[in-house]
């Protein structure tokens, strides 16, 4: 295989790689060396801190923040939003009247972790409240008009729903006609025109100016949690025998939320992250825990954790089990119930995989024959198929972007409706296309954000649809393949990557979206061996020149070109490019790389 450095005199790629094994450009992160050393001397951090807080664009006024996120200097005023102190009056009223409080939440982390904010809250202070999580396969997304209804037969007098309803517009409707208050605490993309609701609580709205569109839905439900306490605290309704419950507690809560929805880590969410991971560390949620020793995490939780291991045993419920299982797992007091609850999380999650892996080599089947092997799609990939599990859908569509770097549509078809997951690259509104096309006729219903979005399109619809979102997205997707990169903190020796390095880097966390993990390339290294575990994983040891060397590991990578060419290049030199992990088997710890991306230099 030939070498992937390429020289090019018309830019500056980072050691020459201009198109490496994922077929991308190696580009420094900049930044500015003197402000990087006077972050590191205003914080009292080693340089390579300072460094990596520099190249996130946060000035050295903003550093301490940044570094040390409070919820007293990042927490937004609630009534900020729009709606937010109409909607906990609301709330307050219902409390103080003695009436029956339903949550209508989504059925994945967020809205499982909505749901158990709210529910949290609402029991401690005293009020009448009940969760009611759809069903995936028979009631879909979102507040629908019989579950409403019935929850009005039951009694119910308010509905708050959460990471949902800010398009919800018939059954909004509905609910109004036969006297239900509802309040939407959502974050999704809107449309001008609002439901009929007593609030819409949405940082994404249209009109609301508060700024705080970064906020996951759990987010913007601890804020109204925050503003119904400010409203009580000062109607007095707390005294010395009904003291006001401590909300940094559920601060666990929104970091998992937060995490597990990719929103990004700055302002707000930085500090309910930061601060919610230390509230995680001491176990004072049953459920939490029941999954953390479920998922086998025996140290500190980090973002990582909450998004790879708690999130998709959340999430596994409502996509192939009982969707309501993630939010009682959440609200449970009982460690014994909650330990059950766990186990049967983690048994759908294996059985997700399953599916999860039969839709993915149908949909790549299907791709690969439409632009023949080794081709690549135009503009979006789509794949639609009979029978495809609406609960797996999302995953397979971020699979397929992952492989192809281009936004990606998933629809599974039960008879002539389907319902579609799409997962869109960075620089790519899929949201707002998606959006759109609801308002041309051309799906049933659909919303989102920019990277990610939901639809359910009749099967008449799909030919025309797919032209309309090809046509829609291309010139964002050419720009986006144009300024396509994998963006490098750093280059370390092999030698400098140590235990050390990596407590230094964690400093600069939680990282996720919008604060990417730092990665580094260590160069000029020799691989040894390339073999491969699990499903389609590889393990690799790379050595230096001056014998120090380093396990590496290449996630979901075996069956793809960087796969390929780790496994046929033993005995070459490589460029390698990745995050640094600790880690700690064997009791001393050592330094091992998340292969992101490598390039072959040349014979050894």
């Amino acid at each position: 295989m030939a070498s992937t450095v390429e020289q090019d005199m018309t830019a500056d790629p980072l050691l020459g790689v201009r198109r490496s094994a994922l077929g991308q450009m190696w580009e420094q992160r900049s930044f500015v060396n003197r402000e990087a050393e006077a972050i590191a001397d205003r914080l009292g951090v080693p340089p390579i801190v300072g460094q990596l807080i520099s190249a996130r664009g946060i000035s050295i006024e903003d550093a301490s923040t940044f570094y040390n996120p409070s919820l007293k200097e990042c927490m937004p005023d609630p009534s900020s939003l729009l709606d937010m102190e109409k909607g906990a009056r609301r709330i307050v009223r219902a409390l103080e009247q003695g009436e029956e409080i339903a949550i209508f939440g989504d059925y994945d982390v967020d809205g499982a972790t909505s749901s158990a904010v709210l529910y949290r809250f609402l029991t401690t202070i005293g009020a009448r409240v009940r969760i009611y999580i759809p069903d995936r396969m028979t009631e879909g997304y979102g507040p629908n008009t019989d579950a409403l209804l019935g929850l009005r037969k039951a009694g119910v007098d308010v509905v708050i729903t959460v990471d949902c309803g800010i398009l919800s517009y018939d059954p909004l409707r509905a609910a109004k006609d036969a006297g239900l208050d509802v309040i939407i605490v959502d974050h999704h993309k809107a449309e001008p025109e609002l439901p009929e609701a007593v609030a819409a609580i949405n940082p994404n709205r249209l009109d609301d100016e508060s700024g705080q569109g970064q906020l996951a839905a759990v987010g913007v439900a601890f804020l109204l949690v925050v503003e119904i306490n400010r409203l009580l605290r000062d109607a007095g309704y707390y005294t010395s025998d009904r003291r006001a419950p401590d909300l940094r507690l559920l601060l666990d809560l929104v970091a998992l939320g937060t995490v597990a929805d990719v929103v990004p880590l700055t302002g707000a969410n930085r500090a309910f992250v930061k601060q919610g991971l230390k509230i995680m560390a001491q176990r004072r949620n049953a459920g939490i825990t029941a999954l953390s020793d479920v998922g086998r995490v025996s140290e500190a939780p980090n973002a990582y954790h909450a998004g790879f291991i708690l999130g998709p045993r959340v999430n596994a419920g409502g996509r192939v089990g009982e969707s309501h299982l993630g939010a009682k797992l959440l609200t449970s007091d009982s460690s014994t119930e909650a330990i059950q609850i766990a186990e049967r999380l983690d048994k759908y999650n294996e059985e997700r995989r399953h599916i999860e892996a039969e839709v993915l080599e149908a949909a790549l089947t299907q791709v690969e024959e439409s632009i023949g092997i080794g081709g690549s799609p135009d503009t979006v990939v789509i794949a639609a198929g009979d029978g495809w599990h609406a609960g797996v859908i999302g995953i397979v569509a971020s699979r397929l972007k992952d492989k192809y770097g281009l936004p990606t549509l998933v629809i599974g078809f039960e008879g002539d409706e389907g319902k579609g997951s799409a997962r869109s690259i960075s620089g790519v509104d899929l949201g707002a296309a998606v959006i759109e096309a609801v308002q041309q006729g051309l799906l049933i219903k659909g919303g989102g954000h920019a990277m990610a979005a939901g639809l359910s399109i009749a099967k008449g619809q799909l030919e025309e649809f797919s032209e309309f979102l090809r046509d829609h997205l291309r010139k964002q997707v050419k720009l986006a393949k144009q300024n396509r990169s994998l963006k490098v903190d750093g280059v370390i020796a092999l030698s400098g990557a140590t235990p050390d390095l990596i407590d230094q880097i964690e400093q600069v966390g939680p990282f996720g979206a919008g604060n990417p993990g730092p990665r580094f390339v260590i160069p000029e290294v020799d691989l040894i061996k390339a073999d491969r575990v699990g499903q389609n994983h590889l393990r690799c040891i790379f050595k230096s020149r001056d014998g120090k060397s380093i396990k590496a590991m290449a996630f979901r990578m075996a069956d793809e070109p960087m796969g390929e060419m780790l496994q046929t290049g033993t005995g070459r030199r490589f460029h390698i490019a990745g995050k640094l992990k600790k880690d700690t088997w064997g009791g001393t710890p050592k330094a091992e790389i998340m292969l992101d991306d490598v390039a072959i230099i040349g014979p050894v």
